[in-house]
């Protein structure tokens, strides 16, 4: 009886040992010899994001690329650029424009460059980009779309689809060039409010008959059921333009629209050019700067 008891112990003994002397052999064979086996990605680990680019609130150069206000159009005399009175690059102490706030007047003077051209519109911005491209500042403010609503008429004014397009290209040209640049995209300003504040106005009213955005402009008095609807075209384009400015500019991350700060300002009398009542005059040039300024310099621009 005492032997029955004891040969079942001495199989499961036997059988245990060559269970796992199985196990270490599968084991061995399948790391390569008695190295341990390699550990596989887990299910759990991800790529670690890569970190979204720090806005430079303090860049050391700065170039500028749009249209007449970008120039100072207006702003120091009748029909003539004065870019001197640029919000964006000027020199002019009742301005002090972006580029003297963020480098100081010494700086500012040979790290600043204006490369816009009044009457320019989107489809320019491509060949202004690659000239400001050369001079490889850290930060390029754009300010352009005014021109592409200001035809001669309603119906001659940009397409939604093409703008985009060419905004869309001079912003990839920038990227190819200058990968690392900051840029600061304005909007473009509430056309319909300047033909408001300036249809008060006498003389400017004379000088928008030698075809001053005229799709806005033109016949300022009427106000039949045909020259408002124009107006309201026009107003419409403007702010479709500056839906297509924030939305690509949100898809490069070093690109900062300013929220439609300009297009909200509520221009008047004193910041409009005395000669054309359209133009921002040197007071409006530098409320101008003084937006930039505030979101160039804000680590958050939606705080």
């Amino acid at each position: 009886m005492r032997n029955r008891r004891h040969r079942p112990r001495a199989a499961v003994a036997a059988a245990t040992a060559v269970l796992l002397g199985a196990t270490a052999i599968a084991a061995c064979d399948a790391s390569g010899g008695n190295s341990p086996a390699p550990k596989g990605p887990s299910a759990h680990d991800k790529p670690s994001p890569k970190p979204t680019p720090t806005w430079d609130t303090d860049p050391k150069s700065l170039a500028a690329v749009g249209d007449s206000i970008t120039r100072g159009f207006d702003a120091c005399s009748v029909l003539a650029d004065c870019p001197e009175a640029s919000w964006a690059t000027g020199t002019d102490s009742e301005v002090r424009s972006l580029a003297t706030r963020l480098l100081g007047k010494e700086r500012a003077a040979g790290h600043s460059w204006n490369y816009a051209k009044t009457g320019a519109r989107m489809a320019d911005l491509t060949g202004q980009v690659e000239q400001a491209a050369l001079k490889r500042p850290e930060l390029v403010t754009v300010m352009a779309g005014a021109n592409d609503a200001c035809r001669p008429s309603a119906d001659s004014m940009t397409p939604v689809a093409e703008f985009r397009a060419d905004f869309e290209e001079a912003m990839r040209t920038l990227r190819r060039e200058l990968p690392k640049t900051q840029v600061y995209v304005t909007s473009v300003p509430d056309l319909k409010r300047l033909w408001s504040q300036g249809r008060t106005n006498a003389l400017g009213k004379q000088i928008w008959k030698l075809g001053i955005c005229s799709s806005m402009l033109a016949d300022p008095d009427d106000l039949d059921t045909s020259a408002t609807q124009r107006r309201a075209t026009v107003q419409g384009r403007v702010v479709a333009y500056n839906d297509v400015l924030k939305d690509v500019c949100a898809k490069d991350l070093r690109c900062r629209y300013d929220g439609g700060a300009v297009f909200d300002y509520r221009f008047d009398g004193d910041q409009l050019s005395p000669w054309d009542w359209f133009h921002p005059s040197k007071d409006g040039q530098s409320r101008l700067a003084e937006l930039a300024y505030r979101q160039v310099k804000a680590k958050d621009p939606g705080a």
